[in-house]
């Protein structure tokens, strides 16, 4: 009877966890570039029962059982391409296909699919709230202005045709393992990554997070039943042990 405690208990910490990740997925549907997290839990296969007292200095494996437990086995990150919206901003940029704007940062070099650039008070195209955005060089780009025109592959130029930098765009082979979320859709890298190849930039556009909404309200209220059911369960399994203390102890 007791063991269905574990049931309860691990499926409400389950249920809660996943509700932190889609609340987070959710406050962050308008972010730009957003890459949606994904919960999953696993089991543990069996667990050991040992002998455990402060007077037994090497505790005796009693035998195994099966576990009546879930635990967070991983938060993946969806990398995905979201949809490309029209903005009409001059300093606007959309990566369609594979790659990462890269901006240095004052941690060091962060990647983001986030093109909402702006200029900051020296000219740079910059990454509000993270810094100036490198170019293919490893550079940071200088503008200087805002009345600008880019082709398909990140060339700058002004309108009169002068080149004023080209965007960085970063490959990673395997970005679910190379790239870790920090925050604001800007991610680090454990690997130096290499210069993409196969994608096009749109100029005045952005690309929207990859979040679905609806999926997302859907998983939500899920969650909240199933948190609600456990804790039903767990409020039964009380009583029950309560009377069974109380009642059948007694005989």
């Amino acid at each position: 009877m007791y063991k269905g405690f574990y049931n309860v208990t691990s499926a409400m910490l389950t249920q809660s966890r996943n509700l932190d990740v889609v609340g987070n997925n959710m406050s962050n549907t308008a972010t730009a570039g957003y890459k949606a997290d994904r919960y999953a839990d696993t089991t543990f296969d069996e667990v050991m029962r040992s002998r455990i007292g402060n007077k037994i200095k090497n505790p005796q494996p009693l035998g195994t059982t099966t576990s009546y437990v879930t635990a967070l086995d991983e938060v993946y990150t969806d990398h995905s391409q979201g949809a490309l919206q029209a903005t009409g901003l001059p300093l606007d940029f959309a990566i369609e296909g594979g790659g990462y704007f890269a901006v240095q940062t004052a941690d060091g070099t962060a990647y983001t699919r986030n093109g909402s650039f702006m200029l900051d008070d020296q000219g740079y195209l910059y990454l509000a709230g993270q810094g100036r955005v490198l170019g293919s060089n490893g550079q940071p780009i200088y503008l200087g202005i805002d009345k600008i025109q880019a082709s398909n592959d990140g060339t700058i130029t002004t309108e009169n045709g002068q080149v004023l930098g080209q965007l960085g765009v970063f490959a990673f082979n395997d970005p679910a393992q190379q790239l870790q979320k920090s925050g604001e859709g800007m991610f680090t890298a454990n690997v130096q990554p290499q210069a993409a190849t196969g994608f096009v930039i749109h100029h005045e556009m952005i690309e929207r997070s990859n979040i679905n909404l609806v999926q997302q309200m859907t998983e939500m209220i899920t969650c909240q039943r199933a948190l609600q059911s456990a804790s039903q369960l767990s409020k039964m399994y009380d009583q029950l042990m309560t009377k069974t203390s109380t009642d059948v102890g007694r005989v």
